[in-house]
Order: structure tokens, then C-alpha cells, then sequence
């Protein structure tokens, strides 16, 4: 099965992911990639970072489900923050139907905050929560943990967060 890995990553948290997954699974990999990138291949892997309830770059793989049915799909979204149900089950809710959730792959895999590394116009938005998240009167250890994030750059990939993903590309490679 002709397998690719495409990714958009704008602070290298899911580069990383990306490069790991095409590694493991010894296929081709492509930053930015268009439909005429990813038609040829049997299964597409696509993965990006987080916003506004979205996965960057998952509207070439959502847009297009016409264009690759037959095609084993999957998904996985970077964040920074920990991944807990509450977080993510919602999100996959609002990112994919519930026909789609048992036909698409989908993963969150942990990843980062650097803030330097933000364009302006993210900047501008993470600043504004962090005016959010300082204004909590009973901030979590995750609302703290977010705001000293600001100072320094936290990473939390790890190589072992892709096994689940590995092992389900593994089991549809057939």
C-alpha cells in the first residue's frame, strides 16, 4: 500500500511527528502538499497543529473526501495541551461527523509552545489568552503551566506518542 505523510507545521512540533511517522513507516512525506500530491497514494496521513477547533492543513484531506474515497485516511492533531478526553473528544466531534470518526484514523499527539516561534498574527491571539488565563480567579496547574510557557518554550513530543498511530496504519496497511 502506497502510503504518504503530509504535514503543515508552523513551530516544528509536528515536522518532528511527521518525520517519525514516515520514518517508522518507511513512505514518502510532504510539507504543504496540494490533491495532486496525495492522489496517487492508498493511504494518506495528514497532520498539523491545533487552531480555532481545527487541524492546520486537515481542509485538504476534509475538502476533498469525495476525490479520495477508497483511500485509508488519517488524521492527527499537535497541541501543546495535554490531550485529556475532555479537550479532545470535543474537538474530534466538531472536526469530524460520526460516520467519519469510524472511517478516518484520528490521533492527538502532545506537542509544544514556543512562542517566539509564532507568526504575528498567532502572536496576537495567544496574547489575548494569556490576558484570559491571567484574568482566572482560580487558574488550574494547566492555566499556570500555559502562562510560564510564554517565558519558556516547553516541548513535549515524544517519539512514543506515534505507537498508537503506527500500530493503526499497520493494522489498514492491509
Amino acid at each position: 500500500m502506497k502510503t504518504i505523510v503530509v504535514y503543515r507545521s508552523k513551530t516544528g512540533y509536528t515536522k518532528k511527528y511527521a518525520e517519525w511517522i514516515a520514518e517508522e513507516l518507511g513512505c514518502d512525506i510532504k510539507e504543504n502538499a496540494e490533491l495532486s500530491d496525495i492522489i496517487g497514494y492508498d493511504m494518506i496521513i495528514c497532520g498539523g497543529g491545533m487552531y480555532a477547533g481545527t487541524i492546520n492543513g486537515a481542509r485538504l484531506i476534509l475538502k476533498n473526501l469525495d476525490k479520495l474515497s477508497g483511500k485509508k485516511l488519517i488524521l492527527f492533531a499537535v497541541g501543546a495541551n495535554p490531550g485529556t478526553d475532555k479537550d479532545i473528544l470535543p474537538f474530534w466531534n466538531k472536526m469530524l461527523s460520526t460516520e467519519q470518526q469510524k472511517t478516518i484514523g484520528h490521533f492527538f499527539l502532545r506537542g509544544g509552545f514556543d512562542f517566539s516561534k509564532l507568526g504575528k498574527g498567532d502572536k496576537l491571539l495567544m496574547l489575548m489568552l494569556k490576558k484570559h488565563v491571567q484574568n482566572i480567579k482560580n487558574p488550574t496547574e494547566e492555566d499556570l503551566g500555559l502562562l510560564a510557557a510564554y517565558d519558556v518554550p516547553v516541548d513535549f513530543t515524544d517519539k512514543a506518542n506515534i505507537v498508537p498511530l503506527i500500530d493503526y496504519a499497520k493494522k489498514h496497511k492491509n
